[in-house]
């Protein structure tokens, strides 16, 4: 036991246990699935965080570490998904290959992510010259643009409003390759904020006046971010296509990016693992929601949902409620397990729980406050 505290108390876990949490996760889910063990209906839950993952921690650079507000996430994964899921219609039609071949969604993959990335340096160019609202208003234009003139294009492209139909991948291997996905995201967006690239991105988010002053160029972080956020963006909208029968436009109008941006606020501004906490409970109420309310009852998915949102907004935020959060939290946690346990065994659980990413939400919190 002893053993296993002092491992979790070196630096290195300490600062990478994200990346072991899903590198396990990947390994046990994958074993799972590969078995058969898994249900169909938790193998599209888990799938459906890690798209959310991949979402919330792609914005989180833009909206935490750059502190530029953007509403148009949704839109650049509208552009991944169906041109991703275009490329991989086309490998299967033309080519002759196998749904399952692995070559046809890392393609597609790429391609899209690609796609969205492009998309993202030239809308970049012009509108990151803007601040605060009105970058805000650009951006949401732009996902509404984009949702728009695919579904008005010719039905021999994208389908028009029935959208486009995307091969299916083996579902014992997607998941897998979801996280694969995410640990790549991670790993791009962890290693850039702790370089002095990153240290760059923040002081132009804290005074970016100050940033130039030091001749740091702003423009081209900005782009950079934003192309990178927007490449991430539009990897998971190919994902996503990958988890539906058929992809239409429908799906990424303006309500998904505030869904993605809420996570992002909810996890706590530049904080990644509570980017990824938040995105992981958002999608995991939704889903549930959505398969416990059927029939006359579905009607209530999008109120409760909502309510549930505003009700986690009031804990966080809410002043009357910091005395309740400040005596129960991950800390009080600790010490009753210490008390419970006794002879400190588990005096440094605190790694874990700092893995896990709870500890980070707090001082962002804590920050705000």
């Amino acid at each position: 036991m002893s053993a296993i505290i002092a491992f979790f108390k070196k630096p290195f876990i300490r600062k990478y246990a994200n990346y072991f949490i899903i590198a396990l996760l990947t390994l046990v889910f994958g074993l799972l699935s590969a078995t058969g063990s898994l249900k169909m209906g938790n193998q599209f839950l888990m799938e459906q965080i890690a798209i959310a993952v991949l979402l919330a921690v792609s914005l989180g650079m833009v909206v935490g570490f750059l502190g530029e507000l953007s509403l148009g996430h949704a839109g650049f994964m509208c552009a991944g998904a169906f041109i991703g899921g275009k490329i991989a219609q086309m490998m299967v039609s033309a080519m002759g290959v196998s749904q399952n071949n692995i070559l046809v969604l890392l393609v597609s993959l790429l391609v899209g992510g690609l796609t969205a990335a492009l998309f993202g340096f030239i809308i970049g160019l012009p509108a990151l010259r803007l601040r605060g609202d009105y970058l805000a208003i650009v951006t949401l234009a732009f996902g509404e643009i984009v949702r728009a003139v695919v579904m008005n294009l010719p039905d021999t492209m994208f389908g028009g409003t029935l959208g486009v139909e995307t091969p299916r991948f083996d579902r014992k291997y997607f998941f897998v390759i979801a996280l694969l996905m995410v640990l790549v995201c991670l790993a791009v967006t962890q290693n850039l904020m702790h370089s002095k690239h990153g240290r760059a991105i923040i002081s132009i988010k804290d005074n970016e006046i100050a940033a130039k002053a030091t001749g740091i160029d702003i423009t081209r972080y900005k782009l950079f971010v934003f192309t990178i956020s927007s490449f991430f963006a539009g990897v998971a909208g190919v994902l996503y296509s990958y988890t539906q029968s058929r992809v239409q436009s429908a799906t990424f109008d303006y309500n998904y990016s505030i869904e993605i941006l809420v996570m992002v606020v909810l996890g706590g501004m530049g904080s990644i693992n509570g980017s990824m906490i938040a995105a992981a409970l958002i999608t995991f109420i939704n889903v549930k929601l959505q398969t416990v309310l059927t029939g006359n009852l579905a009607v209530l998915q999008n109120v409760i949902y909502a309510l549930i949102l505003i009700a986690i907004v009031i804990y966080r935020n809410a002043p009357g409620l910091k005395g309740f959060r400040e005596k129960y939290n991950s800390k009080t946690l600790l010490a009753w397990l210490k008390k419970k346990l006794g002879k400190g065994k588990v005096a440094d659980a605190e790694a874990t729980v700092v893995a896990a990413g709870v500890e980070t939400v707090e001082k962002e919190e804590a920050k705000d406050e």
